[in-house]
């Protein structure tokens, strides 16, 4: 083999192996899905949070308006991917955040149980249900239900699941009408979907009995709140099972029926923390007492944020309210073994061959 011959030889090994290094390393994790700035002050509070920013928009420009001397970086990011990064940054891997808002309770509890967090007491976070407080270092935000979405013009009025009994019943009774048309979350993808999972793994009688019946007819786990509900607008799905009912409100999507089920209804609250490194920490507790302040809960309630507790308005029974409280408990749901038994049972009812 001449010197030519070895070079090119050579060339051609190291481009093969350069392919094969970049398609084995492991990529890092998706980022924030959007990014908007509020206000324009010096001092730039970054939060990262799970709220579509659609949504929150209104309470986050109006505590920058009361703080001139903040700008707000707002990061709208996915549950599973935000608990991740918030992860990295408390080891020291990533940048952190000044406060950190998610859906994923389970999540934040972990964060807070794995010493991420700053501590912080006021009397806003004192005035706060046990619920929704846990070690002075997480607060609850907003309380939100899991409901059952339907289209009205699918479903005829007798047809409405109440529920999960009833839901199970039209499932049987009538499975050609509901196959392929009923969604709910992938459980892997959607930290919330998983939290909601878990939670009714743990309250239900009927969980069992509702893989199975899902299995049956067809079910549908994919992505996202929104995409959800979209999807039973425009009547791709007819039923959407544990979707996040402040989203529903706050679309206001046509031919989207809303129903908190009669026999329970999960209720999940956003929780905010303080991470234990954060550049601002002042900063993020004047965002925290401005969220558990009257006005912005006035605000979240407005938007759907904090859902009305009133039977007569609701047609919920006080004892059908299940908020799911910010509580060691919650770092069940992350154990190793509650999450393979979770994920093998999710993938055996919505796998292709399901059914």
């Amino acid at each position: 083999m001449t010197l030519r011959q070895l070079c090119t030889w050579l060339s051609a090994l190291l481009c093969v192996l350069l392919l094969a290094m970049m398609f084995t390393l492991p990529r890092p994790a998706a980022a924030q899905e959007r990014v908007e700035t509020f206000g324009a002050g010096a001092t730039r509070l970054i939060l990262r949070s799970t709220t579509d920013i659609d949504i929150i928009e209104p309470v986050i420009a109006r505590f920058a308006a009361l703080n001139p001397d903040l700008s707000v970086l707002y990061e709208q990011w996915g549950s599973n991917n935000l608990y991740n990064n918030s992860r990295a940054a408390c080891a020291g891997r990533a940048a952190p955040a000044d406060a950190v808002l998610s859906s994923g309770a389970h999540q934040m509890v972990a964060l807070v149980n794995a010493a991420c967090a700053h501590p912080y007491h006021s009397p806003a976070t004192a005035a706060l249900p046990d619920q929704r407080r846990w070690r002075d270092e997480l607060w609850g935000i907003t309380e939100e239900p899991a409901v059952i979405i339907y289209n009205t013009e699918a479903l005829a009025a007798e047809d409405v699941p109440r529920t999960r009994f009833a839901l199970l019943d039209l499932m049987r009774k009538k499975p050609e009408l509901l196959r392929s048309r009923i969604a709910t979350y992938d459980i892997e993808d959607s930290g919330l979907g998983y939290l909601f999972a878990h939670a009714d793994s743990l309250e239900a009688t009927t969980f069992g009995a509702m893989l199975e019946a899902f299995s049956r007819v067809g079910a549908i786990a994919t992505c996202c709140s929104l995409t959800i509900i979209e999807g039973v607008s425009e009547g791709r799905y007819h039923i959407a099972y544990n979707v996040l009912g402040s989203y529903a409100e706050a679309r206001a999507a046509p031919n989207v029926g809303i129903i908190l089920p009669e026999d329970y209804t999960l209720m999940m609250s956003r929780s905010l923390m303080i991470p234990r490194n954060a550049p601002h920490a002042e900063a993020a507790q004047r965002l925290l007492d401005f969220l558990l302040s009257p006005e912005a809960q006035g605000q979240l309630a407005e938007l759907g944020l904090i859902a009305a507790t009133d039977p007569a308005e609701t047609s919920l029974l006080p004892s059908a309210r299940r908020l799911i409280p910010l509580s060691p408990p919650l770092l069940l749901a992350l154990d190793r073994s509650t999450r393979e038994r979770l994920f093998r049972l999710w993938d055996e009812a919505f796998s292709p061959d399901a059914g």
